[in-house]
């Protein structure tokens, strides 16, 4: 289901996505999107971590930009021309979310999961997807406090030279993480990797870091050009064991 909640710059939508049995309240989890936005795909992913006994919310990060309708590819990303397509309206966006407008949005997204029936308190878990991966760590950077786990795949740009990357800010967090990285990847490549598995081990952090070879960037997302089953099950197996462990110990 579609709710609206009040954002730091208006009203943003969000996808709500709650187990298909059992009874609460469960522990509340944050997807980020990626650049493609809400849609039936992530609405599917929302709902398959839902049914591992949480309550979901994945929020339309481009709310400045328009609805989840109006922001929804127009062409078939299923084949690479398709997808290139949706890109070149869709990659404008990244590039505009810059982290002041990021952050106080994470607050509105921890805020309103928080709010939701059937929402156990306690801490929080949160997942992004390609440029959603980078959202999802500086909610755990940011709400140190709230976020206990942290999940970020075939991210890009997490640890960057510039001054504000996000992997500059884990000596603030205390969740535990897990990155699947793209191979070959120009967002994320090894150097890059290195530099995020560093940052990890000098903040004292639990986390798995690793390349799965042979997924391209954009690897769980089935109605793309760039799906890879495999890879995508070993994420959803590693990341089920990261909410787990963290929010059901």
């Amino acid at each position: 289901m579609l709710i609206e909640i009040p954002a730091a710059d208006g009203t943003a939508e969000a996808l709500v996505a709650r187990p298909s049995t059992g009874a609460g309240p469960f522990p509340g989890v944050i997807l980020y999107m990626d650049a493609f936005g809400l849609r039936p795909r992530i609405q599917d992913m929302a709902q398959r971590i839902a049914d591992w006994g949480y309550v979901v919310l994945a929020p339309n990060v481009f709310y400045r930009e328009g609805t989840a309708a109006e922001l929804a590819p127009e062409s078939d990303m299923s084949t690479q021309e398709g997808r290139e397509a949706a890109g070149a309206a869709a990659f404008p966006r990244v590039g505009r979310l810059t982290t002041d407008k990021a952050l106080p949005d994470l607050a509105a997204w921890v805020d309103a999961l928080g709010s939701l029936g059937g929402v156990a308190p306690g801490p929080i878990g949160v997942v992004g997807y390609c440029m959603g991966a980078r959202l999802a760590v500086r909610t755990a950077t940011a709400h140190p406090d709230a976020v206990a786990a942290c999940g970020g795949f075939h991210g890009g740009g997490l640890a960057t030279a510039d001054p504000d990357s996000p992997h500059l800010g884990l000596g603030n967090a205390r969740a535990r993480f897990v990155f699947g990285h793209a191979d070959h990847d120009q967002s994320m490549g090894p150097d890059a990797v290195a530099r995020l598995g560093e940052a990890l081990d000098a903040a004292g952090l639990e986390a798995v870091n690793e390349i799965y070879a042979g997924a391209p960037h954009g690897y769980s997302m089935a109605d793309t050009s760039a799906f890879h089953a495999e890879a995508t099950e070993r994420h959803f197996r590693e990341l089920r064991e990261l909410l787990d462990g963290t929010l059901k110990a």
